[in-house]
Parts: C-alpha cells; structure tokens; sequence
C-alpha cells in the first residue's frame, strides 16, 4: 500500500499513461517508475481514478513489440511482483510513506 498524501502536495510534472484492457475499457494511470528486476523491465503506475484504488499500485512488465511499441503484461508470480515493488519502496522511501 501507499500512502501518497505528501506526494499529492508535491510540485513535479505527471505524466499520465492510458490503458486499455481486453475488453476496450480505458482506464489513466499516474506514471510513477521504471524498475529492472531479473533482466526484464516493469513500469509502475498509480490508478488516477478511484479513490479505493488510489492507494495501490500496479505492477506490470514491459515487453517490447519494436523500437517504438510496449506491451505491459500482468504478472502473475507473487514473488515477482513483491521483489519489484520492494525495489521501488527503497527508492522511494524518502518520498512516499509505505504503509505495511
């Protein structure tokens, strides 16, 4: 969980990722972070609405079609998922409060 009160109050620059599900629904993201973990990339991003998930994070990876094209593909692998996330906790830990 994140706890991202004093980041609201933050001045920084969003930038803001649309996605679309198989389904075709859109849903904004906050960009938050790139993290490298075994080889492979996965972006973090912050739902922007819904305030139930506002304080979640989603974790996924990157996979590349070609120079200018991603796929971002859920991860299933708890372990994965909690090793990119503790990566980005550490990096963080000075600007967001982490709640256990």
């Amino acid at each position: 969980m994140l706890n991202n009160e004093d980041f609201d109050n933050k001045e920084y620059e969003v930038e803001i990722i649309t996605l679309e599900d198989d389904l075709g629904h859109e849903q904004d993201f906050e960009f938050l972070d790139v993290v490298e973990y075994n080889h492979d990339e996965y972006i973090i991003l912050l739902p922007v609405e819904g305030e139930e998930e506002k304080n979640e994070v989603m974790i996924l990876k990157i996979e590349s079609i070609d120079d200018e094209t991603e796929n971002y593909v859920g991860i299933d692998d708890e372990e994965t998922l909690q090793k990119v996330f503790d990566i980005f906790k550490k990096r963080y830990e000075d600007q967001f409060d982490f709640e256990e």
